[in-house]
């Protein structure tokens, strides 16, 4: 896999959200989250928020954080560190390399 597995299109991605790609697709134990930032770099995390089960694809993403959408946990997009509260978790991180307009995802590689 070292090519990556390609996921989506830079423009299946709105600039400041995100998809999930279906753990049946990446071999993960979670969906994973593909969030385009405002400055259009996409980042991929484990789609789940470890504070209570909500997509984080769901939520919203600016300056290089992503806000779960149930209650507001913010997390770091280069490394899935929490950056807020009631989250006290990190999710994991995946490598995600955007190639001729084309998303690949690296599945348990760190970015």
């Amino acid at each position: 896999m070292s090519d990556g597995i390609r996921v989506a299109a830079l423009d299946d991605i709105p600039q400041g959200e995100g998809i999930a790609i279906d753990k049946a697709i990446t071999g993960t134990a979670d969906n994973i989250a593909l969030l385009r930032d405002t400055d259009d770099i996409v980042y991929a995390l484990d789609d789940t928020c470890t504070h209570e089960t909500a997509s984080l694809a769901d939520g919203w993403v600016e300056d290089g954080y992503v806000e779960c959408p149930l209650h507001s946990s913010k997390f770091c997009l280069k490394n899935g560190e929490v950056q807020g509260l009631p989250a006290t978790r990190n999710v994991c991180p995946h490598r995600v390399v955007v190639r001729d307009a084309e998303v690949y995802l690296f599945p348990g590689e760190t970015p």
